[in-house]
């Protein structure tokens, strides 16, 4: 699939290419994106040109991940968040916010826009989010976009050679006003 670019009032998603490699690079050195995240540790400048060079482009190009740079309207890189198909009609979200754009909602905000976009142009009837438990940032920036906490999923996670617990979450066409491609039949518990 070609890539394509999404916007707000506030924010421009686009793929990223060999230009923004250092604005990743330099995000990328906050210890919290290091520490929650699946980003190596220490991030290291081949790190963020494999990803904006290679990792990005052949995603988009298999359509196996739509990774999209949250820059502001101005230019500047806030964030990055990647849709990751899992299987048949099920993403999963991930991102980060660099660290001087946290809390202007601008990660939750291009959640709901790329969520949207997979529904109606991918054909996805589930997204799915994960983050190990604890990472509180991350589960705010979920239960802010609509995701239902669904549970704890122990030893879901491998965060550079550890398993790690995680909380789980999950979007629906239908918390958006969507419709799925597949019929929804939701459990009757009696």
């Amino acid at each position: 699939m070609e890539p394509v670019t999404l916007t707000t009032g506030r924010l421009v998603l686009r793929t990223v290419g060999p230009h923004d490699t250092q604005a990743v690079y330099d995000a990328a050195q906050d210890p919290d994106i290091q520490r929650w995240t699946t980003v190596p540790s220490p991030y290291l400048p081949e790190h963020a040109s494999g990803f904006t060079e290679e990792l990005v482009p052949d995603g988009w190009a298999q359509g196996s991940m739509f990774t999209f740079g949250v820059f502001l309207t101005g230019g500047e890189l806030a964030g990055m968040l990647s849709l990751t198909m899992r299987s048949l009609g099920v993403a999963e979200v991930g991102f980060w916010s660099a660290k001087e754009h946290r809390g202007h909602g601008y990660v939750t905000e291009a959640t709901l826009t790329a969520c949207r976009w997979i529904f109606t142009e991918v054909g996805v009837d589930r997204v799915e989010w994960r983050a190990e438990v604890g990472n509180r940032a991350s589960r705010a920036v979920a239960e802010r976009a609509g995701f239902t906490i669904e549970g704890t999923l122990r030893s879901a996670l491998n965060n550079k050679g550890v398993r790690r617990d995680c909380w789980v979450g999950s979007l629906l066409p239908s918390d958006l006003g969507l419709p799925s491609t597949a019929p929804y039949l939701p459990a009757r518990l009696h």
